[in-house]
C-alpha cells in the first residue's frame, strides 16, 4: 500500500500545476513589461528587423523542404507587444515578403504561380493573426493595470466610517476617537465624501413657525 503523502501529492499535482504555470506566465509578462518601459522602441525595431532577416537567411539556406515559417511569429509578436498594432502589421507583411523571397530564391518550383501567392497569403494571414492576438493581450493587460491603479487610488481616497459611533441622544453629537464631541454633519463630512444641505422637515417647520408666532393652531 502506498503511503498517504503519495496520494496527497498525486491529488494535489493537477491543482498546483495550473497555478504554477499561471504564476510563471504572469511573471514573464511582468518582466517583459519592465523591459518594455526601460528600453526605447528603436531597440525593439532593430531586433525585430534583424530577427526577420536572420530567419529569411536560414530559411533560404535550408531550402524549401525544411519549413521555417512558424519562427517568423516571434519577431511579429515582439513587434506587437513592444511597438504596437501598426508595427505588428508592418512586420507581418515584411515577414511574408521575406518568406516569399526565401522560397523563391530556394528554387521552389510550383506547377502554377497561384500556389506561391496562395502560400504567401496564408502565411501573411497567420502573421497578422499572431500580431493582433499579442497586441490585444497587451491592450487588455494595460487596461487591467490602469483599472487596478484607478481602483487603488479610489480606495485610498475613501474614508470609512466607524461601525460603532457614540452619539448623544439629545444633541446628536458624535464622539470621535480622541473623545471630542462633534456635530453629526462635521463628523460624517470628515470621514466620507458626503455633503449636507440643511433645511426643515414639515413637522419642524410648523413647530418653528408656531414658536415664532407665525402660525397658530387654527391656521395649522
Amino acid at each position: 500500500m502506498r503511503p498517504l503523502h503519495f496520494h496527497v501529492k498525486t491529488i494535489m499535482r493537477p491543482l498546483i500545476l495550473p497555478d504554477l504555470m499561471a504564476a510563471k506566465f504572469f511573471l514573464l509578462i511582468r518582466r517583459k513589461e519592465m523591459m518594455r518601459k526601460k528600453s526605447p522602441k528603436w531597440i525593439w525595431t532593430i531586433l525585430s528587423v534583424a530577427g526577420v532577416v536572420v530567419l529569411g537567411l536560414v530559411d533560404w539556406l535550408t531550402g524549401y523542404e525544411f519549413n521555417f515559417f512558424v519562427f517568423y511569429f516571434f519577431p511579429v509578436a515582439f513587434a506587437a507587444w513592444f511597438l504596437g498594432l501598426v508595427a505588428s502589421v508592418f512586420f507581418a507583411v515584411f515577414s511574408a515578403m521575406v518568406w516569399f523571397a526565401a522560397d523563391f530564391l530556394g528554387d521552389h518550383q510550383y506547377s502554377s504561380s497561384f500556389y506561391a501567392v496562395w502560400n504567401t497569403m496564408i502565411r501573411l494571414v497567420s502573421f497578422l493573426a499572431i500580431g493582433w492576438s499579442v497586441y490585444r493581450m497587451r491592450y487588455l493587460l494595460d487596461r487591467e493595470q490602469e483599472t487596478s491603479e484607478a481602483l487603488g487610488r479610489s480606495l485610498s481616497e475613501i474614508k470609512v466610517l466607524e461601525t460603532f459611533l457614540p452619539i448623544c441622544s439629545q444633541c446628536k453629537k458624535i464622539r470621535d476617537k480622541q473623545g471630542v464631541w462633534q456635530q453629526l454633519e462635521v463628523y460624517i463630512g470628515q470621514h466620507s465624501d458626503t455633503q449636507f444641505s440643511h433645511g426643515y422637515c414639515p413637522e419642524c417647520a410648523k413647530r418653528i413657525m408656531k414658536e415664532a408666532g407665525l402660525l397658530n393652531d387654527k391656521t395649522g
